[in-house]
C-alpha cells in the first residue's frame, strides 16, 4: 500500500516529526510514502503561506530511512496563475521524486476561512473556475499529478454541507479534466474528504471521467498532517484506482511508476 500525500513539521500546518509518520505508515505495513510538504502560493503576486527554507527541506530528509519502506521527497506546490517561474526554481532546486499541484487560494481567500463564502455567486464554480485558469497557464508537466481537484467543499466550514460532483459542473469539470490530461498530468484520490464529506476528492464519477478523456496517471494519499492519519483509507482507495485504471501510480525522480 501507498501513501502519496504527507505533511510533517515543515509544511506550517503541521507540528509532527518525520520519524514519528515514518514509523506510522511502518507499523500499517506501508511500501512507499511520500512526504509532500506545503510550498503554498497566493493569487497575489509575491504572496505566499510561511514557506520552508531548502537548507531546512535537505535538512529534514537527508538522513531519514527505513529499512520496511520507501520513503520519496515531495512537495505539494500551492499554484496561482503567477507561479510557474517559483515552480521551476523549486523543482530545479530540490529535484523531488514527487510534485502535487494544488490550488488552495482564490483570489487570495481560503476556503477554510468565512470570507470565501461571503463572496457573492456560487462557491463551487468560483473555485472551478479559477483553477481553469491556472491549469491552462501551466506549462507541460508541471506537476505530477493535480491535488484533491474539489478541494473546496471539504472546507469544516463550508455552509453548503455537500460534495462537489462531477453533475454539478460537468462542462467545467470537463474543461479542467481534459487541461490535465493534455498537459501529461495526473489526478490525486485524496483520502482527507472521507471524514469531511463522505467522499473521497474526487469521487468516483470524476476518475471514472478522467480516465474517459485520456487521463492515467493516478496516485492515492490520506493528506495527513500527523501520524494518527498516515494511510487512512488508502487501502479503499487503491481499490478504487485499480478498479478504474488498472493500477496505482507511485513516482520516482519525477517518472510514475505503474503497480498492477
Amino acid at each position: 500500500m501507498f501513501d502519496f500525500h504527507m505533511h510533517c513539521s515543515l509544511s506550517h500546518d503541521s507540528e509532527e516529526s518525520a520519524k514519528k509518520m515514518v514509523a506510522a505508515a511502518e507499523a500499517l505495513g506501508l511500501s512507499e510514502i511520500a512526504f509532500t510538504d506545503h510550498y503554498d502560493f497566493r493569487s497575489t503576486i509575491g504572496t505566499s503561506d510561511p514557506l520552508f527554507s531548502f537548507d531546512q527541506y535537505r535538512e529534514n530528509f537527508d538522513g531519514l530511512g527505513s529499512d520496511k519502506l520507501k520513503i520519496r521527497r515531495g512537495i505539494e506546490f500551492g499554484f496561482s496563475t503567477w507561479t510557474q517561474h517559483e515552480l521551476e526554481k523549486v523543482a530545479s532546486e530540490l529535484k523531488p521524486d514527487f510534485i502535487i499541484g494544488s490550488l488552495h487560494y482564490v483570489y487570495d481567500i481560503e476556503p477554510y476561512f468565512p470570507e470565501y463564502w461571503e463572496v457573492p455567486g456560487d462557491p463551487y464554480e468560483r473555485y472551478l473556475s479559477y483553477e481553469l485558469d491556472c491549469l491552462r497557464l501551466c506549462k507541460p508537466r508541471s506537476f505530477d499529478v493535480i491535488g484533491h481537484v474539489n478541494y473546496v467543499c471539504k472546507s469544516p466550514i463550508n455552509p453548503i454541507k455537500k460534495p462537489l460532483l462531477y453533475e454539478d459542473f460537468p462542462e467545467l469539470f470537463d474543461e479542467i479534466l481534459s487541461e490535465i490530461v493534455k498537459k501529461d498530468m495526473g489526478l490525486e484520490i485524496n483520502t482527507s474528504g472521507v471524514d469531511r464529506i463522505g467522499h473521497f476528492l474526487p469521487d468516483r464519477d470524476i476518475l471514472l471521467r478522467f480516465y474517459e478523456l485520456g487521463g492515467r496517471i493516478v496516485t492515492v494519499g490520506s493528506d495527513a498532517h500527523d501520524a494518527s492519519r498516515v494511510g487512512q483509507y488508502t487501502d479503499v482507495a487503491e481499490a478504487l484506482a485499480r478498479e478504474i485504471f488498472g493500477y496505482v501510480c507511485t513516482f520516482e525522480n519525477r517518472k510514475p511508476i505503474f503497480h498492477r
